[in-house]
């Protein structure tokens, strides 16, 4: 049922009796039904979003995208699947465009980035090209709005 799946996915901390009362429907229903979509794997995890930028973690965040040769038979998954094992890599995207993956890393300073991508990435034998952007500030991920955004008071220049 995608309502349910949408629920959990905007508040995974909702119980089975909360969504059975949103749903009317049975709380042990609702309990099966999430224990198969986590069986089938339609659900993967439970994750916390979390604003880092209001804790002591220094860190930096790196969109990088990668023009890559194709691997014969397995297209684009092999290669993939060598970048994601990199335990600096947050997410890995299949991109239409000019790119065709779009990683993100996380590292806790742009050197520690910079070396991953000259020192891991672009020698891999299928990157023809990388491009590297550094996030400066999350207004929103996967929904979730952070914090309040600043207004300008230095008014318009003509």
């Amino acid at each position: 049922m995608d309502q349910i799946l949408k629920m959990l996915e905007d508040d995974a901390t909702l119980t089975p009796e909360q969504i059975a009362l949103m749903c009317e429907k049975e709380e042990g229903e609702i309990r099966d039904m999430i224990k198969q979509y986590e069986h089938d794997g339609v659900i993967l995890a439970y994750k916390t979003i979390i604003d880092w930028d209001k804790t002591d973690r220094e860190y930096v965040s790196a969109l990088i995208e990668l023009k890559v040769t194709p691997q014969r038979d397995r297209g684009f998954d092999k290669v993939a699947e060598k970048i994601y094992n990199y335990p600096e890599v947050q997410s890995v995207y299949l991109m239409s465009g000019s790119f065709d993956l779009a990683v993100f890393i996380e590292g806790k300073t742009m050197r520690e980035v910079a070396y991953f991508v000259a020192q891991k990435l672009a020698p891999l034998e299928y990157i023809q090209a990388t491009a590297t952007h550094f996030i400066l500030r999350k207004y929103k991920d996967k929904g979730v709005v952070y914090g309040t955004v600043e207004v300008d008071e230095r008014g318009n220049i003509i």
